[in-house]
């Protein structure tokens, strides 16, 4: 695949610093990375307001559709709308899953899970260093 926004490394770094991302959101966003467990901001985040892609703010997930899993990632049952998030086979690591990135730039995410709550049944499982918060 080929993504929509194209840049550099050194052009992608610069944007994440001049957003003040969390440390380690271009080895998540841009090399495929996963933040440990429970040390993202956005895990524990309640709060009204629209979650977006920290590299080009692209609109992914609404709070309403988060949900507390108790896995120590932001967890969502569905995308703000068809074709906001693309989905990959992922066979890194020995294991067959499926990769979510953003449909807009290409941004890794996270990964999709079939034991999320209905009426989906899927748990978007996100790296809170691939958002950006806007509260309502």
């Amino acid at each position: 695949m080929t993504a929509k926004i194209q840049k550099t490394d050194a052009e992608w770094t610069a944007l994440l610093t001049a957003k003040g991302a969390e440390p380690g959101a271009f080895q998540v966003t841009r090399q495929a990375a996963t933040e440990r467990a429970f040390t993202g901001k956005y895990d524990k985040n309640f709060a009204e307001g629209t979650y977006r892609c920290i590299c080009c703010d692209a609109e992914l997930f609404d709070s309403a559709a988060k949900f507390d899993a108790g896995c120590g990632w932001p967890s969502f049952s569905q995308e703000v709308r068809e074709g906001a998030i693309e989905e990959h086979v992922d066979r890194a690591h020995g294991m067959v899953r499926t990769e979510t990135v953003c449909g807009n730039c290409g941004a890794h995410l996270g990964h999709v899970f079939p034991d999320g709550p209905t009426p989906t049944g899927l748990r978007y499982c996100m790296n809170s260093a691939s958002l950006d918060f806007v509260p309502r």
